[in-house]
Formats: structure tokens, sequence, C-alpha cells
């Protein structure tokens, strides 16, 4: 008996450690796995964590259901690099929600020039604390009208593409979800579209930074194309020289006028160039001549407050 029970406890003390050396542990059940895909469907269509020890992984998961937290252990420390499924993404989200904290994702590229490292099909997203850099794009969505993403605390850097035929890439871009916000972020040196873009009726931008003093060939600091309400406040922008197109920091409506926009409100943000650049801008270029509010904002020599267009 004592022999069985000594067996039974090294078996267990085992399994402990073959979890803890794992890179990919679902924290609910503590088993670990060598792929972040089999730790996505242990958890299937349930809810649970997975927390990622600090490493490099060309590795990349699809999500098919469930709430799944993806959890670095070492904020920082799990790094994704250049892995992608489904000629998309790091992460391909068909779930009910996901949440991503403190990973790095980076080198994404694909055939048609939108390689993410989130790609999110349905459900809610949160992303915390997190960076997306030197890839085609950052997180790019689908559409799903009930959907909400919220970002924070994250940093976008070296984002962004025009270089194929199907349209440019950008740091973030949102379709038809329901809402988007994004707050305490900042977005650095974009490789061309725009830093934010969102089809979203609802946005709220809070207290970033936009710094565009090294970016090549971008465009806007955030566009709505189809108009949102909501609120744009307490960002900082800094446009630089190497711009496809300077006229505006902020777009409205520009590729139609599918979305309310009264109400909008665009506050307390400030609009600036690279020292010793002189140009003429915008901080807001509106196509739709809805009611929006644009106040108390600090805008530099040469930016007009707003623009009909």
């Amino acid at each position: 008996m004592r022999t069985l029970i000594l067996t039974a406890s090294l078996l267990s003390f085992s399994s402990a450690a073959m979890a803890q050396q794992a890179p990919f542990v679902v924290a609910e059940t503590g088993q670990g796995y060598g792929r972040l895909q089999a730790a996505v469907d242990a958890i299937g269509t349930r809810e649970g964590t997975i927390d990622i020890a600090p490493g490099h992984y060309r590795d990349c998961a699809v999500q098919n259901g469930g709430a799944v937290r993806y959890r670095s252990v070492q904020p920082g420390g799990a790094v994704f690099s250049g892995g992608v499924c489904e000629d998309k993404a790091a992460l391909v989200l068909h779930g009910r929600s996901a949440r991503v904290e403190g990973i790095v994702f980076e080198n994404m590229a694909v055939s048609e020039g939108n390689g993410a490292g989130i790609r999110l099909e349905t459900g809610d997203l949160t992303v915390d604390n997190s960076t997306f850099r030197n890839s085609q794009q950052g997180i790019l969505s689908a559409t799903f009208p009930s959907g909400s993403v919220t970002v924070t605390r994250s940093t976008f850097s070296g984002l962004g593409t025009c270089d194929f035929g199907g349209g440019c890439a950008h740091s973030i871009y949102i379709g038809e979800y329901g809402s988007l916000t994004v707050t305490h972020s900042r977005f650095e040196a974009g490789r061309g579209g725009h830093y934010v873009k969102s089809r979203a009726p609802r946005a709220r931008i809070v207290d970033n930074s936009f710094d565009d003093s090294r970016g090549h060939g971008t465009n806007y600091m955030i566009d709505l194309p189809n108009g949102a309400t909501g609120q744009i406040s307490g960002n900082e922008m800094v446009q630089g020289k190497d711009k496809d197109n300077y006229s505006a920091f902020i777009a409205l409506g520009a590729e139609g006028h599918e979305n309310r926009s009264a109400g909008l409100t665009i506050t307390g943000n400030g609009a600036h160039y690279v020292p010793g650049l002189q140009r003429s801008s915008a901080l807001l270029a509106d196509w739709t001549g809805d009611a929006v509010t644009v106040s108390g904002n600090d805008v530099a020599p040469g930016v007009a407050v707003k623009a009909r267009r």
C-alpha cells in the first residue's frame, strides 16, 4: 500500500511539474499545454483563463467559442512573433468574448497585406497592457453589430501599410461593430493608413497619444468614415512630415453618412506639428454636417479647428 501511495504521489508531482513547465496553462484546471491552440480547445465553449509563460512564440490559435482570457504571466514577457492562423492573425476570435492582457504581438504579415495580432470575427474583445508592433496591422475586426471592443494601456508601433491592392491596413481597424473604446494608449511610427479607423456607430477615444513624428505615408490619426456618436477627448496628437494625407487629424463621415454623429464631442485635445513643420490642416474634417461639439482644443498655428468637407 505504501508503494502504491508513493507511486500515486510521484505521478501527481510529475503532472504538476509538467503543467508548470508547459508554456500555456489553463488556470482553472492547472493543465499545461505545449501549443496555444490545445489550451484554447481545452476551454472550448466554456469560460477560462490561459496563463502564458514568458518566451517568444511563433504560434497562433483560433478561438471558436467560449470566453477566453489570454494572460501573460509576466506583462510584456509573452511575445507572439510572426505566427498566423487562417492567413489572418496570431489570435483569430470567433467566440463569445476574449480578453488579452500583457501580450506582445509583432512581425505579423499575410499575403493580403492585413496580417494582425488580433483578428476579431465575433464577440466582445478587451485588450489591456499589450503591444502591437512592426506588423501590417494591430487589431482588425469583421462586422458584429452587437459586440464591443475596448483597448486600454496598450501600444501600437510601426503598423499599417498601403502597399497591397486591397486597400490600406491600419494600427486599429474596427468594422461595423457596436462600439469602440480606446483609452490611455500610445500610437506611433505608422507605416501607412490610419492610426485608428472605426465604422462602429459609437466611439470613445480618450487620453491617448498619437505620435506621428516617425510615421511614413500615414493618413488620419482618427478616422470615423461612416460617422459616430461618442467622445474624442484628452488626446495629444503630433503630425509628422511624411504624410499620404495631412489635411486633417480627425475625419468624420468621409466614406458615407451611415451613422448619426449628432452629439459627438471633440474636446480637450492637442493637435500640433513636429518642430519646424509649417502647413495647413484641420483638427476635424467633417463630411456629415451633424451637430458635433468641438471645443477647448489646443491647436497649432495652421490647424483649423473644424473644416466642413
